[in-house]
């Protein structure tokens, strides 16, 4: 028996067709029911539900109680980090599971990850504040410069401190194939944008949607 991390394990429990599109819809950053996760896999209550106790005792999901019902998200951001780049991997190899539809160019432009901007404003948010020394580090380790964070203060961005995720990361996206900006910082500017009415969510899709106005105030706040 070979020593270290079981790759293969997680592997299958992602690999599976009805459980890799479970997770993907818990890629909303929402907790889903098992009803709502059978939907969204095609299959029976009873085969959804096998389906999610192996995802939960892998590790992927977590369970929520809320009086008789429960309910299902993610277990972390390294999770949906896995996810992202594995869609990334298959998009680049030519394995889609639908041909592109209306939507798909405002998935590109600007989604949520998990938790966090995602798409060609995600990625052109992460440029910019490595650009000007917002964001510093190499390759991509990146940390929340001083100025940086004196310039979050001023924005009113607060960065949850009860999170176990880092402050900032970097996660490879998944249709542009570079990085955008994850972390707490991440979810913080995300949750501005949506805060200051820059941008909503249509319901039951992981696009945001940008007002003209909203994302001209988006760039210029971020000066991107």
């Amino acid at each position: 028996m070979k020593d270290g991390p079981d790759i293969a394990r997680i592997a299958n429990l992602i690999g599976d067709p009805g459980r890799a599109n479970m997770l993907a819809a818990l890629m909303s950053g929402k907790a889903l029911t098992a009803g709502e996760l059978a939907s969204e896999a095609g299959v029976r209550g009873q085969t959804a539900s096998g389906h999610l106790t192996k995802l939960e005792e892998g590790g992927l999901i977590a369970r929520e109680r809320q009086g008789r019902h429960h309910y299902f998200r993610l277990a972390d951001s390294d999770v949906a980090g896995v996810l992202e780049a594995l869609m990334g991997l298959a998009a680049a190899k030519g394995q889609l599971r639908t041909r592109t539809g209306p939507r798909d160019p405002e998935l590109r432009h600007a989604r949520v990850c998990y938790n966090h901007l995602a798409g060609e404003l995600g990625v052109t948010l992460y440029d910019g504040l490595r650009a000007r020394g917002v964001l510093v580090g190499s390759g991509d380790d990146v940390t929340l410069s001083d100025p940086g964070r004196e310039e979050m203060a001023r924005l009113g961005i607060e960065l949850s401190t009860k999170s176990r995720s880092p402050e900032c990361k970097s996660c490879l996206d998944w249709s542009a194939r570079r990085m955008h900006l994850a972390g707490r910082l991440g979810r913080a500017i995300l949750d501005h944008a949506f805060s200051e009415g820059w941008a909503m969510r249509p319901e039951g899709t992981r696009i945001v949607r940008f007002t003209g106005l909203g994302e001209g105030a988006f760039r210029k706040t971020f000066q991107v």
